[in-house]
């Protein structure tokens, strides 16, 4: 994963790694505000041997406390022997938990005493008491100085005093630790849920399966199943504005092609390109251009009757020699898009679309328009898409976001490129729109702008055409 996916990861899915900072830093507050504080004292004894009997007098520095005698009395540090009377001199119940522990630095012969108690005070007190009740107990302990009749003392190097701040709860640490392991966590979730996550959600996951232009994205129209005309209906709208910027991009590819014309596919049904091809075409012809928008889905054709338009006849009829291209084509209302619907629905779609009448009939119909778009069915059930794409200039495909999944776009991208057929762009359909939305202009409104001569972009041998005038019979 390049780094630059991993932020888009974190941007789409950063709600998730907030929820989850959040509730695992809450968690951790609430349990560190219910703990008990501890609070942790430490003092530093130095233990010496004095004293002896009359038969057995001791020698100065005959006896010298070590550190293995120091070791000793840490061993039975928690023994009854020293908890008993300890708990007895600190007035605390028989029983009652002591926390002390002690150790021996290296290289001196003092022991480093520590206590924890829930004041300060108290475990200042038990630090201090842990010393001399050892000193008391250490002659059971040690042979040599109970033959000697000798005595252990002890001299505080450093009392314990009582500390400042508890030291268990850590507050800092612990929502440290509880901020990291919610980002952790968070980003583990983020991304385990993007590699689950089946369906084309956003421009990154079309990106990731090819390096073709994303053209336009198209925002989700709940009327349009109803009304798919949004150039007709709500030509203002945040869809036909999305539409309109599909068209100026695709202006540009076409440039690179110089055929002026696309067949518009999707890798599986109900993806929105039919809706989509429509009201391209009235948007190219908005621009003064002369357009056919050819339904060549010979197996489900809708664009006749989306259009409200008479389908009984068509493009079939046209390749059965039934009918010339005058005879079938429609006009829509006063415009200058003309529709060819498929027709008869033919047991043989593939190879009616892949016969030399078919490249015959294109080759007229290219000449005769300034645009040619072809509504075609989706790669991924039936070969029809790649049979078109070799009559025309390029492939739109139309992606569903939240509805195309990532592994039937993938499988139809490989089956084009199996063929050689790379999509000139995509256009992202079907996308929700937040009340943040770019597409949300306000009072801007759309107005259509006078036609210029590059947006005509007609031949000059097709400005003698007349408005009616659609060519010969093939």
């Amino acid at each position: 994963m390049q780094f630059r996916e991993f932020l888009v990861v974190l941007r789409a899915r950063w709600r998730t790694i907030a929820a989850c900072t959040l509730i695992v830093l809450g968690t951790v507050a609430a349990y560190t505000l219910t703990q008990t504080p501890t609070y942790t004292a430490s003092a530093r004894v130095y233990f010496s041997a004095t004293g002896g009997s009359q038969e057995k007098p001791v020698q100065q520095g005959a006896y010298i406390i070590t550190s293995q005698d120091l070791n000793t009395y840490i061993e039975v540090l928690h023994s009854p022997a020293v908890l008993d009377p300890l708990r007895a001199e600190l007035g605390l119940p028989a029983g009652a938990p002591l926390s002390i522990a002690a150790s021996v630095p290296p290289q001196a012969s003092v022991l480093d005493i520590t206590a924890s108690d829930g004041t300060p005070a108290g475990a200042a007190r038990i630090a201090n008491a842990v010393g001399p009740q050892l000193a008391r107990v250490a002659a059971k302990f040690s042979p040599l100085l109970a033959s000697a009749g000798q005595t252990v003392e002890t001299t505080a190097i450093t009392p314990a005093s009582a500390p400042d701040a508890p030291t268990s709860p850590n507050v800092r640490r612990n929502l440290a630790l509880g901020l990291l392991a919610g980002l952790v966590i968070g980003i583990g979730i983020a991304f385990g849920r993007h590699a689950l996550d089946t369906k084309v959600r956003s421009e990154a996951d079309v990106k990731a399966l090819s390096d073709r232009p994303l053209l336009a994205t198209i925002p989700l129209d709940k009327g349009a199943k109803g009304k798919p005309l949004t150039l007709v209906t709500d030509p203002h709208g945040m869809h036909a504005e999305a539409i309109r910027r599909l068209r100026t991009n695709l202006l540009f590819v076409d440039v690179t092609t110089g055929k002026h014309s696309f067949v518009v596919t999707s890798a599986m049904p109900s993806e929105g390109k039919t809706t989509t091809i429509i009201n391209l075409a009235m948007a190219l012809a908005d621009t003064g251009g002369r357009v056919l928008l050819v339904d060549g889905d010979l197996r489900n054709p809708s664009v006749a009757k989306s259009m409200g338009l008479e389908g009984g006849v068509g493009l079939t009829t046209i390749l059965l020699g039934a009918a010339g291209v005058d005879d079938v084509i429609q006009q829509w209302r006063d415009t200058s898009l003309y529709v060819l619907p498929a027709g008869q629905i033919p047991p043989n779609p593939s190879e009616i679309l892949g016969s030399e009448p078919m490249e015959t009939l294109f080759d007229h119909l290219t000449k005769e328009f300034d645009y040619l778009l072809v509504d075609s069915p989706p790669v991924l059930p039936v070969i029809d898409a790649v049979v078109i794409n070799k009559l025309v200039g390029g492939l739109l495909f139309v992606v569903a976001a939240d509805r195309t999944r990532k592994r039937d776009l993938q499988s139809a991208l490989r089956s084009l490129s199996t063929v050689g057929v790379d999509a000139a762009g995509f256009a992202l359909n079907m996308v929700s729109v937040g009340p943040s939305d770019p597409y949300r202009y306000g009072y801007y409104r759309y107005q259509a702008p006078a036609t210029s001569r590059t947006d005509r972009r007609t031949s000059k041998g097709r400005r003698d055409k007349t408005k009616g005038k659609t060519g010969a019979n093939v």
